[in-house]
């Protein structure tokens, strides 16, 4: 049983340490990740490096980070988000158009191709490549950046734990399709909505003593 894991090794890239980051949610197992990926940012160590990693790890000459998650809440179910929560149109190359809201104060609506609210774990994956802000691990906030947004005005923001947002299909036609942490969970249909905020659960990542959220950054984003 997870309860019963001191770590958790995992061998593989980020999509691999997603799932094992996944499972291990409320268990408190810490997740110490080897790169057998291409990217690796959330692993702690080369595959080149795994005997020396797994010896140290195995000393516990390493550290916990925790990890804050996003719950996102819609057709009166909730879902728990490692990276990010993102709604898409659910017709590739078709444009929606998203209301969105802050604590309960109205933003207005954005023609776009979608939006992605992110941890600050996530900041670093679709987040990152769509031009939004990187969040160091640690914090206890939630970034959200539109896709192709259809004006010149729309700007990431970020928000801290409390603050709940909620997006609204205003589409005429479309639905929205909703993905978590990559996988497609349901569909905003027009007038739906879907609230998503930082959630009570945390992730526990396991790093090297010397390894930090920077000498990850800057090794694999040269």
């Amino acid at each position: 049983e997870d309860e019963a894991l001191d770590l958790l090794v995992v061998l593989g890239g980020d999509g691999t340490m997603l799932r094992a980051l996944r499972s291990t949610l409320g268990s408190g197992t810490p997740v110490l990740g080897i790169n057998f990926g291409r990217v690796g940012f959330l692993t702690t160590a080369d595959g080149a490096e795994l005997e020396a990693a797994l010896t140290r790890a195995l000393a516990g000459e390493f550290r916990v980070v925790e990890l804050c998650t996003l719950e996102a809440a819609f057709a009166a179910e909730t879902q728990a988000a490692v990276n990010d929560v993102v709604v898409t149109s659910s017709r590739p190359g078709r444009m929606v158009d998203l209301g969105w809201q802050i604590a309960g104060e109205a933003l207005g609506d954005q023609p776009c191709d979608g939006m992605i609210c992110c941890t600050p774990s996530g900041s670093t994956a679709y987040n990152l490549s769509n031009g939004g802000p990187v969040l160091m691990w640690g914090l206890e906030a939630m970034a959200m950046t539109f896709v192709a947004p259809h004006s010149l005005r729309a700007r990431a923001l970020v928000v801290p734990r409390g603050l709940d947002l909620r997006i609204a299909n205003r589409s005429k036609e479309l639905p929205v399709t909703v993905l978590v942490d990559g996988h497609a969970v349901g569909e905003l249909q027009r007038g739906e909505e879907l609230a998503v905020a930082v959630g009570p659960e945390h992730c526990r990542l396991a790093v090297l003593s010397e390894v930090t959220f920077f000498t990850r950054y800057h090794e694999v984003f040269p």
